[in-house]
C-alpha cells in the first residue's frame, strides 16, 4: 500500500508494540521489544510450527516468522470484557478501556499483518481455553507478560503445557526489589485491583517456581532485563519514578518494565 496510507491508518489505531513497518514506518506502541529481543533465550523455530499467546498487535509472531517458523498462529482475547478485570473495575474497565484502545483488539495486528506480508493466523482464543483437540499441540510456544495481568496464572501455564509439544518460551515482568532481596525465594506481588488490570508479579526465581509447578523444567534462563517504554507510553513523574530508573540502569542496564525469560520444557 502507499506510504501515507499506511502512515494514516498507523495513526487510527492506539498500538502496544513498537513494530516497523515498510518504508521506515515504525509503530508508536507503548512498549519497545526491539532492544531486549536478542537477551531472551530463544529456541531454534526453523520448521517449527509455533503458537505465540496473548499477541495483542502480534511483535513475537511476527519475530517467530522472522526467524523461519514454518506455522504461527497467534492468539488472543478480542473481546474487553473477556479480561481478568478486579472486581473494583468490572463495571467500567472494559468500557474505559474500548474509548481509549477501540471496541475490538486485533486492528494492530491486522495492520501489520498487512504491511508486513506476513502469514501469521490470528485467532481470539483465552490462554485458559488451549485445548490440543482443537488446536493441536505446537513445537515452540511463546507468551510475553500475560501471567499478570491473570487472576489466576496457574492454570493458564496448565493450558499452556497442555499444547505444548516441544519448549516454552516465557518472558514475563518480575517485581525487582523481590528479586534483588530473595534471588532463591519464589514471592510475588499482589495487585488485584486498579484499571491496569494486574494481578501477580513475582520476582525472577518466583517466575520460574510458577513455571516448575505448572509441570514444566527449566532449560535457559535470560539475566533480568528492562522493556523500554515506547513512543506511545505516558512519562511517569516524581521522586519515586527516579528511585526506581536509578535501581533499574544498575541491575538491569536500562530503563523499563523489569521483566525475566525462561526456556521451558513440559515434564508431566
Amino acid at each position: 500500500m502507499p506510504s501515507s496510507d499506511l502512515r494514516q491508518r498507523v495513526d487510527e489505531l492506539l498500538w502496544y508494540h513498537t513494530i516497523e513497518l515498510p518504508g521506515g514506518l515504525v509503530t508508536p506502541g507503548w512498549f519497545d521489544l526491539r532492544p531486549i529481543v536478542e537477551l531472551m533465550p530463544w529456541p531454534d523455530v526453523r520448521g517449527k510450527r509455533c503458537l505465540d499467546i496473548g499477541t495483542y498487535d502480534g511483535f513475537i509472531a511476527f519475530e517467530l516468522e522472522r526467524r523461519g517458523a514454518a506455522e504461527v498462529l497467534a492468539v488472543d482475547i478480542n473481546d474487553h470484557t473477556k479480561w481478568d478485570w478486579p472486581p473494583d473495575m468490572r463495571a467500567t474497565g472494559a468500557d474505559n478501556l474500548a474509548k481509549l484502545a477501540g471496541p475490538e483488539r486485533g486492528g494492530g495486528f491486522r495492520l501489520a499483518a498487512e504491511a508486513l506480508g506476513s502469514s501469521v493466523e490470528l485467532r481470539s482464543v483465552s490462554v485458559y481455553d488451549l485445548d490440543p483437540a482443537e488446536l493441536g499441540t505446537f513445537d515452540v510456544v511463546t507468551c510475553g507478560s500475560l501471567l499478570l495481568h491473570l487472576r489466576d496464572p496457574m492454570r493458564a501455564l496448565e493450558a499452556i503445557r497442555g499444547v505444548c509439544g516441544g519448549v516454552f518460551l516465557s518472558a514475563e515482568q518480575i517485581d525487582l526489589s523481590l528479586t534483588l532481596r530473595a534471588r532463591r525465594k519464589p514471592l510475588a506481588v499482589l495487585n488485584g485491583v486498579g484499571s491496569m488490570c494486574q494481578w501477580w508479579i513475582p520476582n525472577r526465581f518466583g517466575h520460574l517456581q510458577m513455571l516448575r509447578s505448572a509441570g514444566f523444567g527449566v532449560d535457559k534462563v535470560s539475566r533480568p532485563y528492562a522493556i523500554p517504554y515506547g513512543a506511545s507510553h505516558t512519562p511517569r513523574t516524581g521522586a519515586r519514578r527516579v528511585v526506581d530508573e536509578s535501581l533499574q540502569r544498575v541491575a538491569l542496564r536500562g530503563v523499563g518494565v523489569p521483566h525475566s525469560a525462561a526456556l521451558v520444557h513440559p515434564v508431566v
